[in-house]
């Protein structure tokens, strides 16, 4: 996601024509969509964000199930 912003950033500063960038390359300003095309691929084939999304759900499933422990009164169990 960085990438992405600093493509954008790079991009909008080429536009208007803003210190050093104005005079780099367009293949240097674009390079950063290049990079985060590729992180996306990777991640969609890796499992990655596949992964990701099941630990929030598991946290949320936690977090919630702990909130109803609290609500009946059946704090978290000591262990001893």
């Amino acid at each position: 996601m960085y990438t992405l912003l600093l493509g954008v950033l790079l991009i909008l500063l080429k536009y208007l024509e803003v210190g050093p960038v104005a005079q780099w390359s367009w293949w240097w300003v674009l390079s950063p969509f290049a990079l985060t095309a590729a992180w996306w691929i990777w991640a969609d084939t890796s499992g990655y964000t596949k992964r990701r999304a099941m630990e929030r759900m598991d946290q949320r499933k936690r977090d919630r199930i702990a909130k109803q422990k609290e609500g009946l009164g059946m704090g978290p169990r000591k262990r001893r």
